[in-house]
């Protein structure tokens, strides 16, 4: 069983040497006795909150004691943390220490694989753009990619029909896109029209745009560097 030590609501005194008010006290048969006359004075407090710190203090330390205070409401006690070896508490920060370090680490490592991947991914959802609609200026087809792939986003290329390059999904982010920079769409929801009822004005003119960015009959094919991208983003999703 835990040795317990009691956090009172109010000062008491200890029984043996009447010091007090007491921050913290053991109860002997019911009398509240100080941690020094408790044996109890060499350990340290370590206020709950980080589980490994406590788990690993707790480990450590050959003697601890569980920290209580009364909560009226609920008419319970509950804990507040612990108190552990002075030494034990400093190799189980130590060891946090380096876990945290760790951690920081791998966060690094995953963010640079995360950028790297977004790139790539972004190279490959240019190269589709372009390959549906070869006559987009290549800028423009760029700057398309960069905003519907955008990580955390919740835009098209983020939806998994635009991570695997569905010819639905890259034509809803190039509609979005001449909905947005070509039209007066965003004018007309600011003047408060409705949404569905500003596409509906709009549909036809943006048609026309994407009509004009589709290959004509007779239009060569892709480049070989288009095709290498959306080929190489695919063999990766595979993988």
């Amino acid at each position: 069983m835990d040795l317990v030590v009691v956090q009172p609501l109010k000062g008491r005194h200890c029984g043996e040497c009447h010091r007090g008010p007491l921050e913290m006290h053991v109860l002997e048969s019911g009398v509240p006795v100080c941690l020094d006359c408790a044996d109890l004075g060499h350990l340290v407090y370590l206020p709950r909150g980080s589980a490994a710190l406590t788990r690993r203090a707790r480990e450590g330390s050959s003697l601890f004691a569980v920290v209580v205070r009364l909560n009226r409401r609920h008419s319970r006690y509950e804990r507040q943390g612990l108190l552990v070896e002075e030494a034990a508490l400093a190799r189980a920060e130590s060891a946090c220490l380096a876990d945290a370090e760790a951690r920081a680490r791998r966060r690094a490592r995953d963010a640079e694989r995360r950028a790297a991947e977004d790139v790539r991914f972004t190279a490959a959802l240019t190269a589709e753009i372009l390959r549906l609609f070869p006559r987009c200026p290549p800028e423009r087809a760029a700057g398309i990619a960069a905003h519907a792939s955008v990580r955390g986003s919740g835009r098209v290329g983020r939806t998994a029909a635009g991570r695997s390059l569905d010819e639905g999904a890259v034509t809803a982010a190039v509609r979005a896109s001449v909905r947005h920079l070509d039209t007066e769409y965003d004018a007309l929801l600011a003047a408060g029209v409705d949404r569905h009822q500003a596409r509906a004005r709009l549909a036809a003119d943006i048609d026309a745009v994407l009509e004009s960015w589709r290959p004509s009959s007779g239009e060569p094919p892709p480049t070989a560097d288009g095709r290498a991208e959306r080929q190489n983003w695919a063999g990766r999703k595979r993988r």
